[in-house]
């Protein structure tokens, strides 16, 4: 008994060690343009058996590499203490915190807007969505963020120009070493703006996930939930973004 737990806790030590070096790999070649398991598989030292064996098509392996790399970027806004403090300061904190991620996943985030889907691109970011969201409802609560638009819209569009300021400096038309003042910048404005003079004032429900098309507060038919609106990506070959 003792020695097939050891034989257990052995086998799942190698698993984890070859999915980590399966999703290292697949990270790597995806920035490279490089995509497809024979070449993941060698680049990871591993068979395509045991590729297939943990992630049985290509889209099953490059969601679950970018499942890691939120992950790994949720930790650095977790670093940032976004409960911490006056909310616009949280903000500028949690941005900055997780750009030094965000920049080196900028040319994965192309990759995927291509390869993956709209509902499993919301599925990765689903945690990001979640953290964001939190923020920007306390910050609304004590008059520091907006509440004339949708809070799931506010969240959308704010991930929506973190990707923007990543294709930015990837495609050179954004200096690195201004990309997180631009970005910060852009995304307090988002939070903390004004609704123009002429428009009457109008408060829509704060809650991320709310439906608001059911409660007669939003657009007609539409549902600004942060898990629904659909991301921006890249026109293969194009300068222009498109809603998938």
């Amino acid at each position: 008994m003792a020695t097939t737990q050891r034989l257990t806790g052995y086998q799942r030590e190698v698993a984890e060690r070859n999915v980590e070096a399966i999703l290292d790999a697949a990270e790597e070649l995806v920035q490279q343009g490089q995509a497809n398991i024979s070449a993941v598989a060698v680049l990871a030292g591993v068979s395509r058996v045991t590729v297939y064996a943990h992630l049985p098509t290509w889209t099953a392996l490059l969601e679950a590499a970018v499942g890691r790399a939120v992950r790994r970027t949720m930790a650095a806004l977790e670093s940032a203490h976004a409960n911490d403090g006056p909310p616009v300061e949280a903000l500028d904190r949690m941005l900055a915190a997780a750009w030094q991620h965000l920049a080196r996943y900028g040319a994965m985030a192309a990759a995927v807007a291509e390869l993956l889907s709209p509902e499993a691109v919301a599925r990765t970011h689903q945690a990001a969505h979640h953290t964001i969201g939190a923020l920007l409802t306390r910050g609304q609560a004590d008059g520091s963020f907006r509440t004339d638009l949708p809070a799931g819209w506010l969240v959308t569009a704010c991930i929506a120009l973190v990707h923007a300021c990543s294709d930015g400096v990837r495609a050179g038309q954004i200096q690195e070493p201004d990309a997180v003042r631009i970005l910060t910048t852009s995304v307090r404005d988002l939070f903390t703006g004004t609704q123009p003079s002429s428009q009457p004032g109008h408060a829509y429900n704060t809650e991320p996930a709310t439906s608001l098309a059911a409660t007669g507060q939003g657009p007609p038919d539409a549902d600004w939930r942060a898990d629904s609106c659909p991301p921006l990506s890249r026109r293969r070959g194009s300068r222009g973004w498109r809603a998938r």
